[in-house]
């Protein structure tokens, strides 16, 4: 079995694809997570993670066509005793459910252990967001606690339960699946 999807950083040439998939998303999304909509907001968003130390935006495109399936974040890293970073991801709507952004992030978990060389990796999941409670529990993450009011979303404080992967917990991507492109 080989890679359906292929993980690579984010960069401005993405932006139309990404505007216009996110625009087609608002309602996947609703009030799980807030992509970029806008060019301008994709901008600021790109911005963010010029610095490495500020993390890394991905892509998870579908080795078939290119398109892109979703996209997904490691922020928050820290190294020294904790070597962690925590993992953030949204599916886009054309291709939500059908698998991709199961082995998107479970890639981004293996580039995070591997090539970053962390040893944890969190998600911050809502409680009612259930298919981002599938994919944690498919790629093993464990539910660690729940924090009431924990992430600001669209102005709204909400309920989160925090998952977990470490290290020695992960199992192997499937052959010849390059962690991350340039």
């Amino acid at each position: 079995m080989g890679c359906r999807v292929v993980l690579r950083r984010m960069r401005a040439a993405d932006e139309a694809e990404f505007v216009d998939l996110a625009g087609q998303s608002a309602e996947l999304h609703a009030d799980w997570v807030r992509t970029p909509t806008d060019p301008l907001a994709f901008r600021e968003y790109l911005a963010r993670f010029a610095d490495p130390a500020a993390g890394e935006a991905l892509l998870i495109k579908r080795a078939d066509t290119g398109i892109i399936a979703g996209h997904v974040t490691l922020t928050g890293i820290v190294r020294g005793p904790y070597d962690r970073a925590i993992l953030g991801f949204a599916a886009f709507a054309p291709s939500a459910g059908r698998g991709f952004m199961t082995e998107g992030v479970g890639l981004t978990v293996h580039y995070a252990f591997g090539l970053l060389g962390l040893h944890r990796v969190e998600a911050d999941v809502q409680p009612g967001n259930e298919p981002s409670r599938r994919l944690v529990r498919r790629l093993g993450f464990r539910r660690e606690g729940f924090s009431p009011g924990f992430i600001n979303i669209g102005g709204v404080w909400r309920d989160h339960e925090r998952w977990a992967l470490t290290a020695g917990m992960t199992t192997k991507p499937p052959p010849n699946c390059p962690d991350v492109l340039p």
